[in-house]
């Protein structure tokens, strides 16, 4: 397979970007599209829906809230990771003291 991906080790960076894209999909991966958000005290991403694509939330540091439509907030901090279904409108926050910086992980449902 010619556009077949590598393995690789990709930086994280430093914390200083609010988003920083991992993985965006082919050539960098099959189907997976990944990024590192950096969020400020009191911020959030804004709400927005998961579509057709079901998405891992990994914690690096800091504490927030996954606040899923029609459910209770979820608590998020490092050693948790959260799951949104597809066609699912989210958005996190943080509500920590200090920054939240998270990895997501998306990848397109087949049906």
């Amino acid at each position: 397979m010619a556009d077949k991906p590598r393995a690789r080790v990709i930086s994280l960076g430093d914390g200083a970007a609010r988003y920083l894209p991992v993985l965006e999909g082919p050539p960098d991966s099959v189907a997976l599209h990944s990024g590192v958000v950096t969020l400020a005290p009191g911020s959030s991403v804004g709400m927005h829906s998961t579509k057709g694509y079901e998405e891992l939330i990994t914690v690096l540091e800091g504490q927030g809230e996954l606040l899923i439509a029609g459910q209770d907030p979820l608590a998020i901090q490092p050693g948790v990771a959260a799951y949104c279904p597809p066609q699912t409108d989210h958005n996190v926050v943080n509500t920590g003291s200090v920054t939240l910086r998270y990895i997501f992980v998306v990848t397109e449902v087949m049906g």
